[in-house]
Formats: C-alpha cells, structure tokens, sequence
C-alpha cells in the first residue's frame, strides 16, 4: 500500500505531503479544488507518460515522491531480483520532470527507466480509468483472478498438471537425444553417415597438417634454399675459400706444437675447427644435391585445402576431428538402434499427452463453472450499486482440438476475456473498449468486491466513480468500498456524504486564491472537521443541527458497518 505521497509544483499544487492509511482513504473538497491533480501526481510517479503542463508556472521543475510498503508475498520483489536490485519492504519512487522535457527516475535510490518503472509500479496501485496500471484491463490478469477465485480445487489440478508436463518434457527431450521421431531420425542418421564418410574418405593424420605446410614452405622456397647451401659449401671448401686458410693457418701452428702444450691445444683446438667446417661443407653439399621432391606444389596445397575444408566443418585441429568423429560414430550407433526405445517413448508420450489434454478439459470445465458462479456475484453487486439492466460475460475462446494442443502450458488452453454491457440492448463489449463512464466506474467496484481479496494489487484508487449517484445507491457504494478495504487499500475521490462517513482516513482539498497565484492544501481531517465535512456535503450548515445530526448518524452507522465487518 501506499504510505506517503510528496508533491512539489505541480499544477496548483506548491508542495503538499499527503499520508494514506490502510482501509479507506477519502479525499473530498469543493469541485475545482485540486482533487484531480492528486490523481495526476500519483500516475506521473507510477510511470505516465511526461507532460510539462504538470510543471506549475512559475517553476523549472517538478518532482513526486511515492512511498510504498510492501507485502510479504508482493510480486514486486521478483522485479528487484530481474534487475539485480536489493529488495527492501518498502519501496521509494522519486521522478522528476522539468521545461526541457526531460525526467529522471530513481527506485531506492537506483536511477531506472521508465520502462523499469513500470514493471515496479504494475503491481502496486489499480487506478480507475489510467489504462496504464489497470490491471484488470489484461486477459492474462482475468484468467489469473478466475483462477483465484476458483480456490483449491484449481490449484491441485493444476498441481497435476505441472506434474504431467514435467514428464511430458522429459519425455520430449529423451527422444530428441534419439534424434526425435522417425523422419528426425532418419534425416539425422543420414546427416551423420556423411560427416563420417567425409572425415575419413580425409583420413587426416596427426601432424600431417603441420608437416605438410612445412613441405610447402620448402617448395615454394627451394632456388633460395639450393643456392644458399651451394653457396656456403663454396666459402668453405672452395678454392681460396675458408678451409685453405685454415688449412695454412693449422700447418704454420703444427710447426710449433713441440715448444710447448699451450701451442698443442691451441693446434687441436684449429684442427678440431677444420673438421667441423670440412663436415658442414659436406653436409651443404649432399643437402643440395638431393634437393628433390616425390610431391609437386599443386598437389601439396590441394591437400591443405582438403584438411582446412575439415576444420572449418569438425574442429580446429587433429583433436578435435577426431572427438567428433568419435562421438558421430557413438550417436550413429545409438540411432541404428534405437527404434525399440523410440517405440516406447513414442508411447509413452502419447499417453502423457492424452493425460495432458483430459486434464485440461478438467481445468477448463471448473473454471467455466465458477465462471458463471463469478458472473451471477457481480451482476448481483451490479443490481445493487444501480445498474440492474447491465450484462457481465467471462467469454471462453474456442479451445484447441487434440492436434493442435500445444501440451507444455502449466496453465490449460484457456483464454478468456471479461465482456460488459451497461444498459439494455447494448452489446457485450471488452474491458478495454468500454473503460470510460460512471457506470464502468462502478462495474469495477463489483469486480473488486467479488476479488479484491484474489488480487495482487495492494491499492484501488476510485476517481468520483459516485458521480450521479445518491440515496441508497451511494450507501451500497459506501459500503462497496468498506468491503474492499477490509483487505486492501482504497482511495476514494468523492463528493458523498455516505462515503466519507466511511473513510478510515478524510482527507481535506482546499483551494486558496491569492493576487497573483492559486494554491491547494491537503488536510488531514480529525474527526470534527469529518463532521464539518460531511455537513457540507449535505448541504448544511456548521450551526445547521439537523445537518450535525446527520453527519453523525452517518458516522456511527458507518462505523457499526465496519465493525461488523471485522467479526
């Protein structure tokens, strides 16, 4: 529910704190006073679309501050967890607009947008005639509150349900590790015999790859590589090359290796040096002379572009060709012989979707059941709030044949849509095209009477749906909204003495006009000013007895209700 409501510059409205309470909440004030502004404020925070016209004259900026507090159980903390927010028990929402058009928005401090906020806020406040936090507006939100409406019974078939399509997906995906059904099957096993073919009709050898670029290099290079070695066998062993001197250079040092050790190793040190030049000249020599190749270039790249072809399809290397022709091999296997388990699961998946489809027809049929249980209730309320001639309809869609049921939905083939019709001869129409008008006002009010415990929303808010109304039909109005609040928060802009009787929480909107601006002032009414309060509604006077005396019957009438309710 909501706890607090700040407005700064808004309209007439310069800065105003307004603190609901839990039960019924009943702003009234003379026509004009600033009561829609309020209404204006709280969708601008719940993520309305941005008007500068908000912005009161005079003024660069606009801010709105909505304090929630939040059930236990609120859908509202799975939206902090999609966005990776902490979750607290009460939620702050801050949006600010100014000239330029531009608006930011915090959740608890954390900057979101608006598309974020609406997921926030789509849980939290029901306002009549705002589409945008209507909640009712949307089929999947009927088919929800049908579903609660129609209590346990529901929940255990839908227990089984759940069940079934646990084992109808485990089913499903146990065929499909056998390449699902027969044509998969078949198609799949093709598949895999010509990637089998095709990696060994390649019978790719481990460093081949490797190998066979190494030969490529060789080829491609081999006139550098010939003279390089025919060269340095020349500067070796060619005529006045290196070895000659070295030669002369070993002999003029043989001459002294008798006068002393340190000239022997010096000698065997060159003579050592001799042998090694006079084997790598050698050495150059065979190299280049047996410089010759079984394979040509052409068809040393063909084949590279054979191995490269079998990456691109199998792996990045040897490896990782061979894990796939290993596993391809195993699935191959699995698949030849796998018609006998197929035929079972096949089966077996038969029967679970026989299974599937009975207990839908089972869920459907309840839910039509209480359908018209639900239908008869609110046309019921509906006589009662002054609308006998009006029709309500929970219209079923066409449900699915055997053939073309999808069976995976924990929720049945279901789909519903609520129908309304205010007066004689009126077709039945959707919510959706209809939600405008006193009378739609007060079809949602039997709605909710019917629902409000089943609803996940913790707070209705009522813009003078008593517009038009008087007498008994405005007590049953009264009492209406008693009803809804004894479990869920109501706001309530009202112009009736019956339903500000009610209110656990009157608030006051005053207007005050100065020279040169206009001002609203929310006040929080104790229980004399609810009495002044109503005694103007009525009509009356503060010195007007029989006026006073009527206000506070209608309070202690009011309030016996209430305390009725709580038994």
């Amino acid at each position: 529910m909501i706890n607090r409501l700040t407005i700064k510059n808004i309209a007439l409205i310069d800065s105003a704190i307004i603190n609901f309470t839990d039960g019924l909440n009943v702003l009234s004030g003379e026509t004009g006073a600033g009561k829609s502004v309020i209404l204006e404020s709280l969708n601008f925070v719940l993520g309305a679309k941005a008007d500068k016209t908000l912005i009161r004259t005079g003024n660069n900026e606009c801010m709105v501050t909505a304090e929630f507090e939040l059930e236990e159980n609120s859908p509202v903390y799975d939206v902090f967890n999609e966005f990776d927010m902490e979750s607290e028990d009460v939620l702050l929402i801050s949006r600010k607009l100014n000239l330029d058009g531009k608006s930011s928005i915090k959740v608890n401090g954390n900057t979101v947008s608006a598309s974020m906020l609406k997921k926030f806020t789509a849980y939290l406040v029901d306002v009549h005639g705002q589409s945008e936090h209507f909640y009712l507006l949307k089929n999947s939100n009927q088919l929800k509150l049908l579903d609660k409406y129609c209590g346990t019974e529901l929940l255990n078939i839908k227990s089984e349900i759940k069940n079934k399509v646990a084992e109808y997906k485990d089913v499903k995906s146990k065929l499909n590790d056998l390449g699902g059904d027969e044509s998969s099957r078949i198609l799949k096993l093709e598949l895999l015999n010509y990637q089998i073919d095709e990696i060994k009709k390649v019978d790719l050898k481990d460093g081949e790859e490797e190998s066979l670029t190494e030969l490529k290099t060789k080829i491609n290079n081999s006139a550098k590589i010939v003279n390089a070695l025919n060269t340095a066998r020349d500067i070796l062993s060619g005529e006045s090359g290196v070895g000659d001197l070295i030669y002369n250079a070993e002999r003029t040092l043989g001459a002294i290796t008798s006068f002393g050790e340190e000239y022997s190793e010096v000698y065997d040190r060159l003579s050592s040096v001799s042998a090694d030049l006079e084997d790598v000249s050698e050495t150059c020599e065979k190299l280049a002379e047996k410089f010759e190749f079984d394979v040509d270039i052409e068809s040393v790249e063909s084949r590279l572009d054979e191995i490269k072809a079998l990456k691109r399809k199998y792996g990045a290397n040897y490896s990782e060709i061979s894990e796939f022709l290993s596993k391809a091999e195993k699935d191959k296997e699995i698949l030849e012989n796998s018609n006998e388990i197929s035929e079972k699961l096949n089966a077996e998946k038969s029967l679970i979707e026989k299974d599937i489809y009975s207990l839908y027809k089972k869920l459907s049929l309840l839910r039509k059941e209480k359908a018209l249980i639900f239908e008869k209730n609110v046309l019921d309320e509906l006589c009662g709030l002054g609308l006998s001639n009006s029709k309500f309809k929970i219209d079923f869609k066409t449900e699915p044949t055997f053939p073309d049921c999808s069976f995976e939905s924990e929720n049945g083939f279901d789909d519903i849509e609520f129908l309304f019709s205010a007066n004689s001869g009126e077709p039945l129409k959707s919510l959706s095209s209809v939600i405008s008008g006193g009378e739609m006002s007060r079809f949602m009010l039997a709605i909710k009477a019917q629902t409000a415990k089943y609803n996940d929303i913790g707070t209705f808010i009522f813009d003078e749906i008593d517009a038009g109304l008087s007498g008994k039909t405005a007590t049953v109005v009264a009492k209406k909204f008693a009803d809804i609040s004894a479990g869920a928060q109501v706001i309530a802009i009202s112009h009736l003495p019956q339903i500000t009787a009610m209110a656990d929480n009157n608030l006051f909107i005053v207007k005050h006009e100065k020279t040169d601006s206009t001002l609203t002032e929310v006040k929080q009414l104790d229980i004399d000013g609810k009495i002044a309060e109503i005694v103007r509604l009525v009509g009356g006077e503060n010195s007007d007895d029989s006026a006073n005396s009527l206000a506070f019957d209608l309070v202690e009438r009011a309030n016996e209700y209430k305390k009725n309710l709580k038994k």
